[in-house]
């Protein structure tokens, strides 16, 4: 089953879906995106995501020409265009600063393009969490937010991209990196929590990490079900002295880690606090 595409309200096959080469998302990296999932056909946390969208806009002066529900209707329109064939939707959204001279001056690009990338979710397989996942603390520091700010969601992904190879390399399923501080920011597409003494940390926002919806909501999921939810500064040794780790991400939802550089975490299988948060996400999302 493949993939339907929306350029700039084109709805096609991935086949013949095609954007100009001189796109600025494509020539310099400079673009945003969102990825979303349905559940029960119904998009999750939608004003969310948009609200994280704008932001990202903001923050590199990129106009959006349309509105919430403008853009609702035409993930909708491809969506029904889709053979999802009764599965759940996976949806990425991208805004590139748009066709235009190879400058980098913005008078350059008046007009924005809008990519919508429709598939069935693939969602991971249920021994993942059954037995939880490896990572790795790698080399690759994250993004020292006066450069390329971590709160947006770029698609310029190099950081990531070099991160998560180096993991896959080391036959882990996800890299850590630090910040430019030695402190643990994120993973390479997923947020990172560790549990200690029953409590359920994961690091702030101004140690340079993307705000993660599903780390968002699994917060008020938390303690809405009287689990101790904290932001704190963390380290190497809280990772690898956790009594459990998880990672959270839209595809993911949270994923229990069992193995750190080769080190074990906790009992070395998923913990309770993760299966709990795991279990409220989904209730909260509307999958039984």
């Amino acid at each position: 089953m493949g993939a339907t595409v929306n350029v700039d309200g084109r709805i096609s096959d991935e086949r013949d879906a095609v954007i100009s080469v001189f796109d600025h998302g494509f020539v310099y990296g400079e673009g945003i995106y969102e990825t979303l999932r349905t559940y029960g056909g119904r998009l999750f946390a939608y004003k969310r995501h948009m609200r994280r969208l704008r932001n990202s806009a903001r923050l590199i002066d990129l106009g959006l020409g349309f509105t919430d529900d403008g853009l609702a209707a035409q993930i909708g329109a491809t969506i029904s265009a889709t053979n999802l064939e009764g599965l759940e939707a996976y949806v990425r959204v991208l805004v590139t600063r748009g066709v235009g001279e190879l400058t980098y001056n913005l008078k350059a690009t008046p007009k924005p393009s809008l990519v919508i990338i429709v598939k069935p979710f693939a969602a991971p397989p249920a021994e993942l969490y059954e037995n939880g996942v490896k990572v790795l603390l790698v080399d690759v520091v994250r993004n020292h937010p006066q450069s390329v700010n971590p709160m947006i969601k770029s698609n310029n992904l190099l950081n990531q991209a070099l991160a998560a190879q180096q993991a896959f390399k080391r036959g882990a399923f996800e890299a850590v990196l630090r910040n430019y501080r030695g402190e643990l920011t994120e993973c390479a597409t997923a947020n990172l929590f560790i549990v200690k003494g029953g409590t359920a940390l994961t690091p702030p926002l101004e140690c340079g990490l993307l705000p993660g919806i599903t780390r968002e909501v699994l917060l008020e999921v938390g303690r809405e079900a009287g689990i101790e939810m904290r932001e704190q500064v963390l380290h190497d040794d809280d990772l690898f002295g956790a009594d459990e780790a998880f990672l959270t991400s839209t595809t993911r939802e949270a994923l229990p880690i069992v193995t750190v550089n080769e080190r074990t975490i906790g009992s070395g299988k998923p913990g309770a606090i993760a299966r709990r948060l795991l279990q409220g996400f989904r209730d909260r999302a509307g999958m039984r």
